[in-house]
């Protein structure tokens, strides 16, 4: 009977890792997805963000957003047991997405607040502790467990690419409240987002940026995520090196 109990126990951990891992890695694919479109793609967002091209890439890039934040909330789901977290995580989202369509759709503007600014700063100031508790329980995540196994290393690679895009949504909402501080003037909205998510895949690769003239307290900002990424980095190399893998079972 115990045996037993223990065969059902390892059946239960397995399937919820296989869940995480699923979800992990709908993450990371829609997040190289975004990022890819995001680093190659965004110039004419800099260069005229009303052309015909423009508008195509905001709607592109909206709807990608709207699918990395049901992702998101699906991958909690792995981490939270409680149902006023995840519902409330999951309500904050709804909201968020259908403000920001209503204040960004690029074909017609239905919603005018009369402070945009301050719309935006509403969003971003809601996405950001979400995308940062998403980060503490995916880390925690990591880090628990005896044994190495492929959820693991997607979580990693998610981790690492939720830094990069979570830092820039750090930069986006500092240029909100202080506009022009990545040094130039940049049209608040995806424009400004997207270039605020190179910026940050700049510092968290090592590769010098193109706003020598950002504040100080991005610079300083910069600094901690430089340090933070490559910490993960040697941290979670050590982790994954000295776990063993799981005993196979019949």
């Amino acid at each position: 009977m115990k045996s037993l109990f223990q065969q059902e126990t390892r059946r239960s951990q397995h399937e919820l890792a296989e869940e995480k891992q699923k979800d992990y890695r709908n993450v990371v694919i829609a997040q190289i997805t975004i990022v890819t479109l995001g680093l190659t793609l965004y110039s004419p967002l800099l260069e005229d963000n009303q052309s015909e091209t423009s508008r195509l890439l905001i709607t592109l890039f909206s709807g990608f957003a709207l699918v990395y934040a049901f992702l998101l909330w699906d991958l909690l789901r792995n981490f939270v047991a409680n149902r006023l977290i995840v519902r409330g995580t999951l309500g904050v989202l709804v909201c968020i997405s259908i403000l920001g369509l209503m204040l960004e759709f690029p074909y017609y503007r239905i919603l005018d607040t009369g402070n945009r600014q301050f719309s935006l700063l509403i969003i971003h100031g809601l996405l950001f502790p979400i995308e940062v508790m998403v980060i503490a329980f995916a880390i925690r995540d990591i880090f628990l467990g005896q044994y190495f196994t492929p959820d693991k290393l997607w979580g990693s690679a998610c981790v690492f690419l939720m830094i990069g895009i979570t830092f820039g949504s750090l930069y986006d909402l500092i240029c909100i409240i202080s506009p022009g501080s990545l040094g130039v003037s940049i049209d608040l909205g995806i424009p400004n987002y997207a270039e605020c998510v190179s910026y940050s895949f700049h510092i968290l690769g090592g590769i010098d940026t193109d706003y020598p003239e950002a504040s100080k307290l991005i610079k300083n900002i910069s600094v901690i995520e430089a340090v933070w990424g490559n910490l993960f980095t040697v941290l979670i190399i050590g982790k994954l090196m000295i776990l063993p893998k799981p005993p196979v079972t019949n």
